[in-house]
């Protein structure tokens, strides 16, 4: 009864280039996502959170910031933030924006400053080191979109370190004038009446101290992304770090009902240590352990009880399918398995976050070279880390563009457009876009699904069954992961069951005690 907003609440990613373009230049706008309200309030989210809206020169479309309190042109002004606020409030949303502390871009007047001098007040807000004995860098870290992560600045005879982009470079997190700048940027956005934060690459905020070389990874191939060549062992994830986003989340803290949330891509051991001691780091460390999953049942099972082992006293779950730097789940596991991986997501216990178009099965759209965007796929080119394929425009309709945009989009426009669509499936009582409002309805009519407990009940045969309990209300939840009818047998004490929901949003076939399940169906149950 007592549960926070972001406990209860489902999320839902706009990437705002991509969402709805209201001016015709072909990018996403924040008036576009004012427009869109009433369709989020609809499929039943109840948060939405915004990729990066800051000025920016885009060399990472966004996440390499010029300005942390102020809007880029290219998706508004002031007045256009302040009314879309006031509008997600009015509908009974809350706000979360990108906040993206690791690195700035080049241009931002902090690097301008600290890239003049040796000796100029903010030249320890950045990492500067000088070269190693031989003139090159100063060790063996490599940037995330290949290459070194050390880029060398003749005019002051330093190199400085960038995990991302040479136009990325990286804060220096040690220097507590950092700290407090960016602490007070929090403070800015809140006072304007954003409800939280998810923050970029947050295990990425401290490096090491002495700058040791990271090891060589064992498990690396030719073709493989060159990042993966070393295992970050110190330039990520170190103990330091857990201080800095406690730090953070005291000043979330002094505002009513905020949230904290952080971007983790670390094994399970690790993620759960940024709840932080006593609870006092990020509210929902993003767990992504469901990106990565095969498709078996007993994969999956282990991966759920493994998570919900290893969570500290009182850290709650949460689960994310996809996201701006990951294929689409629908290509993934292909658009057959996608509505079972929406039950799922909308039926483990802890808060889910939707990608924007998941709910539609939309797929991976393929960028031909000349289109590409991708600075990592620029980079890297041909050995599949282009991240532009998940993020082409939303589908609104079957006119030019899906509606997106009266212009030329930014991105190729899926080619299954006019078939996949809000507009069509939204008609259509067996879609994809149904199934996820009907999941959604579910889950808040049910509190055993919002707030309950988990267990698995069987991952044998392909058949993955879990019961989530709360008081005297028992949801069971049967997913039929084969490529083949399936048929379950409820356990004597589960066999008085009325079936609730089918993926195929249809009658599910039922015989006494035996639960039998069409390929790739899932079915939930509540314990009568």
């Amino acid at each position: 009864m007592n549960a926070k907003w972001w406990q209860r609440g489902i999320f839902y990613q706009v990437y705002p280039r991509s969402f709805q373009d209201t001016n015709g230049n072909g990018i996403g706008d924040l008036e576009g996502i004012r427009e869109r309200l009433d369709y989020l309030v609809k499929l039943g989210i109840d948060a939405i959170w915004i990729s990066p809206i800051y000025p920016s020169p885009m060399a990472d479309h966004g996440y390499d910031v010029s300005d942390y309190c102020g809007i880029d042109p290219v998706f508004g002004d002031f007045e256009t933030f302040d009314r879309l606020v006031e509008d997600i409030h009015a509908h009974g949303l809350k706000l979360v924006l990108d906040f993206v502390p690791n690195h700035t871009s080049n241009q931002h007047p902090w690097f301008l400053e600290s890239s003049s001098s040796r000796d100029n007040p903010k030249r320890d807000w950045y990492i500067w080191r000088d070269p190693a004995p031989d003139g090159g860098p100063p060790n063996n870290w490599v940037s995330y979109f290949s290459g070194s992560g050390w880029e060398f600045h003749e005019p002051t005879g330093q190199y400085y370190y960038h995990a991302y982009l040479k136009e990325q470079p990286d804060l220096n997190w040690r220097n507590p004038e950092v700290r407090e700048e960016m602490h007070n940027v929090l403070r800015f956005w809140m006072k304007r009446g954003v409800d939280g934060f998810r923050v970029d690459v947050i295990w990425h905020l401290i490096k090491d101290a002495l700058f040791r070389d990271d090891p060589p990874n064992p498990d690396y191939k030719p073709g493989d992304p060159e990042n993966n060549r070393l295992i970050q062992a110190y330039s990520a994830d170190q103990p330091e770090v857990h201080p800095v986003i406690a730090g953070l989340r005291r000043v979330v803290d002094e505002y009513p009902d905020r949230v904290l949330i952080g971007e983790i891509y670390l094994p399970v051991s690790r993620l759960v240590t940024y709840y932080g001691e006593d609870l006092g780091g990020a509210n929902l460390p993003f767990n992504f352990q469901l990106i990565g999953a095969g498709g078996h049942a007993k994969d999956l099972s282990k991966i759920i009880m493994d998570y919900e082992a290893a969570l500290p006293p009182g850290g709650w779950p949460n689960w994310v399918l996809g996201n701006h730097d990951q294929p689409r789940i629908a290509s993934r596991i292909g658009p057959e398995f996608a509505p079972l991986a929406g039950m799922l997501l909308l039926t483990l216990r802890g808060t889910p976050t939707m990608y924007y178009g998941d709910e539609l099965g939309m797929e991976d759209v393929p960028i031909p070279k000349r289109a590409t965007q991708d600075p990592w796929e620029i980079n890297e080119p041909g050995i599949g880390v282009s991240r532009d394929p998940e993020r082409t425009p939303m589908q609104w309709d079957a006119s030019p563009n899906a509606g997106f945009t009266t212009g030329t989009p930014w991105l190729p426009v899926s080619p299954d457009y006019a078939q996949r669509n809000v507009a069509t499936l939204d008609a259509d009582p067996r879609s994809m876009l149904t199934l996820h409002r009907r999941l959604i309805e579910l889950r808040r009519s049910h509190p055993a699904l919002e707030m309950g407990s988990y267990r698995t009940v069987s991952d044998e045969d392909e058949v993955l069954v879990y019961l989530r309990e709360l008081d005297e209300q028992r949801v069971l939840v049967v997913l039929n992961l084969s490529r083949e009818a399936r048929t379950f047998t409820l356990p004597e004490e589960m066999s008085a069951a009325r079936a609730l929901l089918s993926t195929r949003l249809d009658d599910p076939d039922r015989s006494g005690p035996e639960v039998r399940l069409r390929v790739h169906e899932g079915i939930i149950l509540e314990i009568e």
